[in-house]
């Protein structure tokens, strides 16, 4: 550190890089999340995308976002408000500045500030001279043109040289929060290690930006965020699509059978199938099908055969499978379906998070079709729920639908090894050949109503299959009401069951209060984090993050018999309230809801919360 600058020591800071998509802000925010992961900070990440695929260079609508918190103390969110901004163009500046606190630190590319770009991003004036910036500490850098003048001489072309310049951005960030650039110059030895005129040329925009960073009078400041204390153990940062693919790996693993894969690419689920295509050589077989119906139906087929099936897809390609998920519920086979949620209707907001889906997930197919439906919570617990997720499917015969969503699915954190041996056994119901007596296939498990399963080509197991309905026990084909009636009824039962064998709702807080937060899926890191700062100052709240959605856990009326008020918060206009209304009408449901294609901050869940124990 030079002399002259002042170290602040902070628990928690967040950081904000923001540009055009082409400027590298995703690798760069990773960059310098997988650098603070090292040194031992708790993390959590936001990347935000366009939502347009080729949006005009140098608008709002086309500036890409990554967002990282970065503490010494447990960190469940990527933050409200940045400490740190770091704008590349005007349009980054526009899109950004209400996301930035009063008196921080805002780093911009001067060189970006020209009349055209400012045009282009909406200001009306040049924001770097009409005072809107007066209450941050701008810090104006000419950044493309300084890396220009560091790579002179090594022969790239103009294109090259402007794409290092996220890397100046990156070392100027690493020296302001004393971090080596160590990891990133390995990182960049590696990506490109068959290219090393671009390997120089990135190492020395980086060095450039840190040793800028080093000299120049306007940062008055570093920032120092110690390394967090946590569980010994083997550690590495993982997304909610890795964890996700993670899991399905350690099940399938754990059952000692392969893991098929068929789907469709759509955003923000692609990186599942990018995932486990790396896999081969654990058994993995992964299919990019022509449509949704013939992925979901592919993964149909490998559960009949014996083995995992899983589909993926958002909001519109689960849509599209809902037949075939209804067959897989008639036939009683095993299915893991992955939603990963995002903005719509329709198409909407490829690129936003939004926990629209629920509604769909617990009944959009025809007829009564229930599934066991659960929510992850964390990019890390990803892992967990999609183990949990064979583990249901398999041993209870019915589809499982996983609701994960755009902020999970590309947001991540750091995530402990577990071993293998701690993981839960999966008990496959197989059928069992008695040369005796006939082979009912939908004679069933008597506690969990599940039918076993017969591998096709097993001598003594012959059975029929298909999307007509069952007669009980036979498998026939059956067109008797009474009968259709039973079996209908009998599907349902039998996913009403599965809340014998999930764990009981947990409870964040004192038995009894004042207000209880009700959250599910992906909000928990928001809602956990506004609860303890209403419990610090003496107000008698909880929280109650559902992680089992269908059915949901047995002790779920004791918990809500305890608390003078129940808030459900969540990221559409109210379909879990409105589910919990038609379950519990004992209990009345207060909501709050946001649907903005983006994650709940915890300065608004704080306000509502105070709102409701006023009231």
């Amino acid at each position: 550190m030079a002399e002259n600058k002042t170290i602040e020591e902070r628990e928690k800071v967040v950081i904000r890089f923001a540009g055009d998509s082409g400027d590298g802000m995703q690798l760069t925010g990773s960059q310098f999340t997988f650098t603070s992961a090292l040194f031992g900070n708790d993390l959590a990440t936001f990347p935000d995308f366009p939502a347009e695929i080729r949006a005009p260079l140098g608008t709002v609508e086309g500036v890409s976002g990554f967002q990282v918190q970065i503490g010494k103390t447990d960190v469940l969110t990527p933050g409200d408000e940045a400490d740190v901004l770091v704008a590349m163009n005007p349009a980054a500046l526009k899109s950004n500045l209400s996301w930035v606190k009063k008196n921080g630190n805002i780093i911009i590319d001067t060189d970006a500030f020209v009349a055209r770009n400012i045009e282009k991003a909406g200001w009306e004036q040049n924001p770097l001279e009409n005072g809107i910036l007066n209450d941050y500490n701008l810090v104006e850098a000419p950044i493309t043109s300084l890396t220009k003048t560091a790579l002179d001489g090594l022969g790239l072309d103009n294109k090259s040289i402007l794409r290092s310049k996220n890397m100046f951005a990156l070392g100027m960030m690493y020296w302001l929060f004393d971090r080596s650039v160590d990891s990133t110059v390995n990182f960049l030895e590696k990506k490109f290690k068959d290219k090393p005129e671009i390997v120089e040329a990135n190492k020395k925009a980086l060095n450039a930006g840190y040793f800028y960073a080093e000299t120049v009078e306007a940062l008055p400041s570093a920032y120092k965020v110690p390394p967090a204390k946590v569980e010994a153990g083997e550690y590495r940062h993982i997304s909610g699509n890795q964890a996700i693919a993670w899991g399905l790996m350690a099940a399938v693993e754990k059952l000692g059978k392969k893991l098929f894969y068929g789907s469709y690419p759509i955003t923000p689920a692609s990186d599942i199938l990018h995932e486990l295509a790396k896999h081969k050589h654990m058994g993995v077989m992964t299919l990019q099908a022509e449509d949704e119906i013939a992925a979901c139906c592919s993964a149909i087929g490998a559960s009949y055969a014996g083995h995992v099936g899983i589909t993926a897809s958002a909001g519109p390609g689960i849509a599209l499978k809902g037949e075939a998920i209804g067959l897989a519920t008639m036939v009683e086979l095993p299915l893991i379906i992955i939603d990963v949620q995002r903005g719509g209707p329709s198409t909407g907001l490829p690129t936003k998070t939004e926990q629209g889906d629920l509604n769909m997930a617990i009944g959009g197919r025809n007829s009564d079709s229930p599934i066991i439906v659960i929510a992850p919570s964390t990019p890390a617990n990803c892992f967990h729920f999609s183990y949990q997720a064979v583990k249901l499917s398999i041993e209870h015969m019915t589809p499982v639908m996983i609701l994960s969503d755009g902020y999970l699915a590309n947001g991540s954190e750091p995530w402990k090894f577990p071993k293998m041996a701690d993981f839960p056994e999966i008990k496959v119901p197989l059928a069992q050949v008695n040369g005796e007596e006939k082979f009912y296939p939908y004679k069933r498990d008597p506690e969990k109503l599940s039918r076993f399963i017969a591998i096709p080509g097993t001598k003594g197991l012959e059975h029929r299959i298909g999307g007509l309905e069952k007669e009980d026990e036979t498998g026939d084909i059956s067109y008797d009401p009474i009968n259709h009636e039973k079996m209908t009824k009998i599907r349902v039962e039998k996913v009403a069951r599965v809340a014998n064998y999930i764990p009981e709702q947990k409870l964040i807080g004192e038995s009894q209060g004042d207000l209880l937060i009700v959250g599910w899926g992906s909000t928990e890191g928001a809602l956990l984090t506004a609860m303890k700062e209403i419990q610090a100052v003496g107000r008698k709240v909880g929280l109650a993050q559902f992680n089992y959605i269908n059915p949901v856990p047995k002790n779920t009326a004791e918990i809500f018999a305890g608390y003078k008020k129940i808030l459900v918060c969540e990221l559409n206009l109210g379909q879990f309230a409105n589910y919990l209304r038609g379950h519990f009408p004992e209990f009345k449901f207060e909501q709050y809801n946001k649907v903005q294609g983006l994650p709940f901050t915890v300065f608004e869940i704080k306000d509502e919360i105070l709102k409701q124990l006023k009231s």
